[in-house]
């Protein structure tokens, strides 16, 4: 099969996607390789490699259908619930380990505690609309949050619980972003295949005085997420009365 073949079906595919919506079902194979005059083979390739990055998904038994829309995660301080929300969809958590360790040298560092600091440290699947889309790994000082457990996240975020029960609001922070893949433990609870692309992010947080709350590792399916960002030239000069004064990062 010709590279211009190839490239002919996915670009046609493509287009058609881009007129449906996510999670719509795909015409059968068959229908698809009649109307795009190919045979299955070729239509078969062009769909795999839709499904590699993403665009389209294969669920057995039921077909292929258009992939969830991917969420672009907000750089703003804000939950992992109330993101979701904000964006329509229905979150939730499933609390995969709910432990006291002590800090030990690295995650002292982060949280800026001695390493025998006792800390709540949880692990949990992050889902939207019922699909997995991160493992989350939450680390925090017990005492900033004595008497919380894991199970008190299930149905809330941690920032709302700060709030409500420690009276400690979160006002800033460092968070980094790397493309990684997934290991065995992450690809099985993400539903994806093993060293899938994925997104690791790494987070502190501090209280107004500076004291760091939380230390959070996030992998997010790369299937699931976009990260965009609005782009100025750093010569820009910007009017300052200008009502929209220049491009911010998204």
């Amino acid at each position: 099969m010709s590279t211009s073949k190839f490239a002919f079906v996915r670009d046609a595919l493509l287009e058609r996607i881009d007129a449906m919506s996510p999670g719509e079902p795909m015409p059968a194979e068959r229908s698809l390789a009649v109307e795009l005059k190919v045979s299955r083979m070729t239509l078969r390739r062009a769909l795999d490699d839709l499904v590699r990055h993403g665009v389209v998904v294969r669920r057995h038994g039921l077909g292929t259908f258009v992939a969830p829309a991917k969420v672009n995660p907000s750089l703003a301080i804000t939950s992992f619930t109330d993101d979701m929300l904000r964006r329509g969809m229905r979150p939730s958590a499933h609390i995969l380990a709910d432990e006291v360790v002590l800090a030990g040298a690295r995650l002292g560092r982060r949280l800026q505690v001695s390493p025998g600091e006792r800390l709540l440290r949880v692990t949990q699947l992050r889902l939207a609309d019922d699909l997995p889309m991160a493992i989350e790994v939450l680390a925090t000082p017990i005492a900033v949050v004595p008497g919380l457990t894991g199970k008190d996240l299930e149905n809330t975020s941690f920032y709302d619980l700060l709030q409500r029960h420690y009276g400690i609001v979160v006002t800033g922070g460092r968070q980094t972003i790397e493309p990684t893949v997934t290991d065995e433990d992450e690809s099985r609870h993400l539903g994806v295949p093993l060293h899938s692309p994925a997104f690791l992010f790494e987070r502190t947080s501090h209280d107004p005085s500076g004291r760091v709350v939380e230390f959070v590792r996030s992998v997010y399916r790369g299937d699931r997420y976009q990260i965009v960002t609005d782009l100025s030239h750093p010569d820009t000069v910007v009017d300052a009365s200008d009502p929209d004064p220049g491009l911010a990062t998204t």
